[in-house]
C-alpha cells in the first residue's frame, strides 16, 4: 500500500498495493488523529483490493499482496486496520491477514486443529476446502488461497471461506481444550477462550461477506 500524499485536501491516498511509503509509515503511530486513522484505513483498503482486482490476474502481483504482511510487517498493518470496526472492508482484511499470518506461523497446530475439527464440522471443512487428511502445507495453500481470493476471484466466497476455515479451528481448539482441562486446566482456559475468539472471528467473516454482497463494506 504506497501512500502518498495529494488531492485537493491534501489528504494520504494510495497508489499502488502491497508497500507503504516511509512517511506515512512514520505518521502512523502517534501522527494521526482517530478520524485520519480511520480515513486512511479505509481509503488505503478499498485501493488495495481495487487495484489488487485490476492486477489479480498477475502473478506477481498476486503473491505481493498476499505477502503484504511479510513486506510490510504485522505490526505495521495493525496500525493502519486493526482499530478498524469488523464490519468494515479494513476490519476484515485485518482479520484475513491476521489468520493467514497465524497458519504460517504454526502451520503444524493448526493442521492438528484442522484434523481435529473437521471430523465434527465435515459441512464447514468442505467450504474451508482444505485437503484431507491435512497437513501443514496444506493449511498454509489454503490460507493463501483464501487470501488470493480477495484479489482474484469473489470476495465474499473468500471471507465465507475464511469464516468457515475459523469454525473448523475453533471446534478443533474446543476438543484440544477438552483433552487438556485434567493436566492442565490453565491452558485449557487459554484454549477455551482462543476457540471462542476464532468462533466470532468467523461470525464477523461472515456478516462481512454478507454486506460486501449488498454493496456495504467500505
Amino acid at each position: 500500500m504506497d501512500v502518498s500524499s495529494s488531492g485537493s485536501a491534501g489528504r494520504p491516498r494510495p497508489r499502488r498495493p502491497a508497500s507503504l511509503d516511509q512517511a506515512t509509515a512514520d505518521a502512523l503511530p502517534g501522527g494521526l488523529d482517530p478520524a485520519q486513522r480511520a480515513e486512511l484505513a479505509h481509503t488505503t483498503a478499498a485501493a488495495l483490493v481495487r487495484d489488487g482486482r485490476a492486477g489479480g490476474d498477475d502473478p506477481a502481483v498476486l503473491a505481493r499482496l498476499v505477502g503484504l504482511v511479510e513486506r510490510e510487517g504485522l505490526e505495521l498493518v495493525a496500525t493502519l486496520w486493526s482499530d478498524s470496526p469488523p464490519s468494515s472492508l479494513p476490519g476484515a482484511l485485518w482479520r484475513l491477514y491476521v489468520l493467514r499470518e497465524w497458519v504460517r506461523r504454526d502451520p503444524v497446530t493448526v493442521a492438528d486443529r484442522y484434523r481435529q475439527g473437521v471430523e465434527h464440522a465435515p459441512v464447514q471443512g468442505a467450504v474451508a476446502g482444505v485437503a484431507l487428511p491435512p497437513g501443514p502445507e496444506d493449511v498454509r495453500a489454503t490460507a493463501d488461497a483464501v487470501l488470493s481470493g480477495v484479489y482474484a476471484g469473489d470476495l465474499a466466497v473468500a471471507l465465507e471461506r475464511a469464516a468457515a476455515f475459523c469454525r473448523v479451528l475453533a471446534t478443533g481448539g474446543a476438543l484440544d481444550a477438552d483433552h487438556l482441562d485434567l493436566v492442565d486446566p490453565s491452558g485449557a482456559g487459554r484454549l477455551t477462550r482462543g476457540s471462542a475468539a476464532l468462533g466470532r472471528t468467523a461470525e464477523e467473516l461472515t456478516a462481512a461477506a454478507g454486506l460486501w454482497r449488498a454493496g456495504a463494506l467500505d
